[in-house]
């Protein structure tokens, strides 16, 4: 346990972060409860300040911690060390480095992180990249198990948070390759069709729900080549991010991807020398960088796939030739779209009612229809038209007030 008060010099990688988020990553040993308690008594200082838990820090802040904290009971889980194999697998699927991230070609059948009955995953062999003082890289994202290709890994706190972010607000462009059944009818299209988890299935499998309670969902596809109408060779974008997203929208619209049994039932295999392996690829990954590089990343096809497409005629370099489809839209593009829409609507609306005049067609009464030629009905309680009869005057009795005789006198 520390006796002394220790100071620490805000990163850049640090910029912008809460507090308790910085006592997270740095120091994690700490709770939250204790740096809550801390901040409360004036014993976190930031620039020679009190600080707030909620605060935000900047570069080159110097952060005051107090003795004390480190209870050796919450000191961090020790991992278990990396064997030979697993360090080998690790440098081999590296594709690309750079001061920010490690782009990886991930492998069909290794799950990006770990879960019941998965002890092999990307997320374990991390600690193969720790290279001095750095700390461990973190996922930002993630690919299916049995789907391959471009999956980037931050190399620091800092750049994980970028990196999120732009994952998040849809401005990575990310592009995939599939082999799918049959051929589309439309060669360029648009799916959009909104997802939930299927009932009964303990959120491993997703379904199209158009009840309302689904969440927006779309995809972009085309088609590069066709083997006659036996299998299609498309490429996808997915302009969403829901989980399975590009598996459920090609089987909704009949062309289930080749291998993906979950989705596509027996129908999703082919005959012949085709693998029964998923034909789902990440094929290229373009985003910014944190500090201003641009990161744009091709990954190689798996065996499996590339034999398939030998097989079935397919050549990858008109895949590269085709025309790079334009990006997603940002959330903010999105937005003013929207607001653009929702004025044009409004105007045309004003237009309407403003040529309703003399010409316009009478509006129809509220009721039973009628003829034309039918009688007016009176309106309960008056008569409607010059020659209705003069209406009688209500009879009134006698009035009190002043200069009235009052009843019972002369």
């Amino acid at each position: 346990m520390s006796a002394e008060v220790r100071q620490f010099n805000v990163g850049a990688d640090d910029e912008g972060v809460r507090l308790d988020r910085w006592f997270k990553r740095h120091l994690p040993q700490i709770g939250f409860a204790t740096v809550s308690r801390w901040a409360r008594t004036g014993q976190i200082r930031v620039d020679g300040k009190r600080a707030d838990v909620a605060d935000r820090l900047s570069a080159g802040q110097v952060l005051r911690v107090p003795p004390g904290g480190d209870a050796p009971e919450r000191a961090a889980r020790t991992r278990k060390p990396l064997s030979e194999e697993q360090r080998k697998l690790a440098e081999e699927i590296v594709i690309q480095t750079t001061q920010s991230a490690f782009v990886l070609n991930k492998p069909p059948g290794l799950a990006t992180q770990g879960g019941s009955g998965t002890h092999e995953h990307v997320d374990g062999l991390l600690d193969a990249y720790v290279q001095g003082n750095e700390p461990r890289p973190r996922l930002v994202h993630r690919l299916d198990k049995d789907t391959s290709g471009v999956l980037l890994i931050a190399r620091t706190p800092g750049s994980a948070a970028y990196f999120s972010k732009h994952f998040s607000g849809r401005s990575a462009r990310k592009v995939y390759w599939a082999l799918v059944m049959g051929v589309p009818d439309i060669e360029d299209g648009l799916i959009e069709l909104p997802l939930a988890k299927q009932p009964g299935s303990g959120g491993e499998k997703m379904m199209v729900d158009q009840s309302g309670e689904g969440l927006s969902a779309r995809t972009r596809y085309r088609v590069i080549d066709h083997a006659g109408n036996r299998a299609a060779w498309v490429e996808l974008q997915p302009l969403t991010g829901r989980t399975h997203q590009l598996r459920v929208h090609m089987a909704a619209i009949g062309h289930p991807i080749v291998g993906d049994g979950k989705y596509g039932g027996k129908d999703a295999f082919l005959s012949g020398t085709i693998s029964r392996k998923m034909h789902l690829h990440a094929r290229r990954l373009v985003i910014p960088g944190p500090a201003g590089e641009k990161i744009d990343v091709v990954a190689p096809l798996p065996e499996h796939f590339a034999a398939s497409m030998v097989n079935l005629g397919f050549d990858e370099a008109d895949g590269a030739a085709m025309p790079s489809a334009p990006p997603p839209p940002g959330k903010d593009v999105l937005k003013s779209q929207a607001k653009a829409h929702a004025k044009q609507y409004r105007k045309e609306r004003r237009g309407e009612r403003r040529g309703r005049g003399a010409d316009a067609p009478e509006r129809p009464t509220k009721g039973r229809g009628r003829d034309a030629d039918a009688p007016v009905r009176p309106a309960k309680g008056r008569w409607r038209g010059g020659d209705a009869p003069e209406r009688p005057a209500k009879s009134r009795g006698p009035t009190k007030g002043k200069g009235s005789p009052k009843p019972g006198k002369p």
